[in-house]
C-alpha cells in the first residue's frame, strides 16, 4: 500500500483539481485569518462540492470557537476536523461529541520532551498530525517551512494513526517517511511557489515522490495507509476507503 497523502491550504479550482487528479488522499482547507491559506466560506462551500467523494476534506482551525466550527461544517462539510492551536484534551472529546466528526491533533515537535502530551491527546483525537514546532514569535502554528528533528519519533509506538508535516517537500518527503514510519504525510509551504500560492507542478511531484516512498520495515500496526496508488479511478472512493480509519 502507498503512502497517505494530504495536500493542505488549498485555495483555487485550479489547484484542488491538480490534488485530486494527482491522488491526493486528503485535501485541507484553513479557516485561520492571519494564514495566508486562510479560506472564506463561500469559496470553502464551492470548493468542498469539489473534492466530495473524491478525498477526504479536512477543515483546519487554530483555537476555533464553537460558533466557527458549526459555519465551516455547514460550508465544507468536512470529513474530518484538523485542529492546530492550544486546544485541550476536553476541547477535542467536546468537538467530537458536539460535531460529530473525527479529529485529528496537531501536535509542534522540536525535541522528546514535546512528546509528553501525547499519551493524552491519542486517548481522545483519532489521529495525531507530528509538525514542527513554530517560534515564539511566529503569527500562525503551521505552514512555515520549517522541519524538525525526525529522529524524535524515530522509536514511537503508538497505537493511533499519525502523519508528519513541517517543511516536507518532494526531495525530503521519502527521508521523513524512512525515520518516522509514518502512515501519512502533510504538505502545505512545500508546494507553494510564494506563501499561501500553490504550484501544481510543485503539487504534482510531491504526490510521485510520496507515492514512490516504500519503507524498508513494516508499518506500525496503527500506520494507516491508502489503498490508492494514483487517480481514483473506478471502485471505493478515498472517503470511503478511510472512513473507517478515520473514526477509530
Amino acid at each position: 500500500m502507498s503512502l497517505l497523502v494530504k495536500i493542505c491550504g488549498l485555495s483555487t479550482r485550479e489547484t484542488l483539481d491538480v490534488a485530486l487528479e494527482s491522488g491526493a488522499d486528503m485535501v485541507g482547507f484553513v479557516f485561520f485569518p492571519p494564514s495566508p491559506r486562510h479560506l472564506s466560506l463561500e469559496v470553502a462551500r464551492e470548493l468542498g462540492r469539489v473534492a466530495k467523494g473524491r478525498a477526504v476534506k479536512v477543515a483546519l482551525t487554530v483555537d476555533a470557537d464553537d460558533a466557527t466550527f458549526e459555519n465551516i461544517v455547514d460550508s465544507l462539510k468536512p470529513d474530518i476536523l484538523q485542529i492546530h492551536g492550544k486546544e485541550t484534551t476536553a476541547r477535542v472529546r467536546d468537538l467530537k461529541q458536539k460535531f460529530g466528526l473525527p479529529v485529528m491533533k496537531a501536535l509542534p515537535v522540536e525535541t522528546v520532551a514535546d512528546l509528553a502530551a501525547l499519551p493524552g491527546y491519542a486517548a481522545v483525537a483519532d489521529r495525531i498530525l507530528f509538525d514542527a514546532r513554530a517560534p515564539k514569535d511566529a503569527t500562525r502554528p503551521g505552514g512555515l517551512g520549517a522541519t524538525f528533528d525526525w529522529h524524535v519519533l524515530e522509536n514511537l509506538d503508538l497505537k493511533l494513526p499519525f502523519m508528519v508535516s513541517g517543511g516536507l517537500h518532494a526531495g525530503n518527503v521519502a527521508e521523513a517517511v524512512r525515520v518516522t514510519r509514518a502512515g501519512g504525510v502533510d504538505v502545505s509551504s512545500g508546494v507553494e511557489r510564494s506563501p499561501g500560492i500553490k504550484d501544481p507542478d510543485m503539487i504534482r511531484d510531491f504526490i510521485r515522490a510520496a507515492r514512490a516512498t516504500h519503507l524498508s520495515s513494516p508499518l506500525p500496526g496503527y500506520g494507516e495507509r491508502s489503498d490508492r496508488v494514483s487517480d481514483p479511478g473506478e471502485g471505493e472512493s478515498p472517503r470511503s476507503q478511510l472512513s473507517t480509519n478515520l473514526r477509530r
